[in-house]
């Protein structure tokens, strides 16, 4: 913790969501964050929504009128940052809330990825290859415009679940050298 930091806990905590975000979809390859919560599994799509949620917290906190400039950069000097040991038990012992026990639960910021979770992941996303491609064959069968929409749209969801097998794979060999 800092002394006189501009943010407040509640500020830190949310930004330290989107950052958690932020590192898992770049880990794998996805898609970044943005507008849409389309996934292609449970886990991205969670990830996905407890960032928008972290951002709309952000934006509702964020301050109308913005203090003065002096006075930010007089709270952020060096002799402000200096680290303060947490020696509080009562810190300790108070129950944490769900988003810094999804931040408290990685113990060590590393760029290594874990072997038996990209396997579910891949064994996630092959059973979702193989319904798509059952949906495409039906749709294959129907004619007409909308029957040709659908098709599109099961070719790109398609298209989407081999771009993260080949992302995953990459992680795999990578983490296997």
């Amino acid at each position: 913790m800092f002394r006189n930091e501009p943010r407040c806990e509640r500020c830190r905590e949310n930004e330290g969501i989107i950052d958690d975000a932020k590192r898992f979809l770049g880990m794998y390859g996805l898609r970044p964050l943005g507008g849409t919560l389309q996934s292609d599994d449970d886990e991205e799509r969670e990830y996905r929504v407890t960032a928008r949620e972290a951002r709309r917290v952000l934006n509702e906190i964020r301050m109308d009128v913005l203090p003065d400039a002096a006075a930010v950069r007089k709270a952020i000097r060096p002799r402000a940052a200096t680290v303060v040991a947490d020696t509080s038990p009562a810190r300790a012992s108070r129950p944490s809330s769900t988003g810094t026990a999804t931040r408290v639960a990685a113990p060590v910021k590393t760029d290594t990825v874990d072997i038996n979770t990209l396997q579910t992941r891949v064994l996630g996303l092959l059973d979702q290859l193989g319904s798509i491609d059952e949906q495409i064959k039906v749709a294959e069968l129907a004619q007409g415009l909308p029957a040709r929409a659908r098709l599109s749209d099961l070719n790109k969801q398609k298209a989407t679940v081999l771009r993260t097998l080949a992302a995953l794979e990459k992680a795999r060999i990578a983490a296997s050298n």
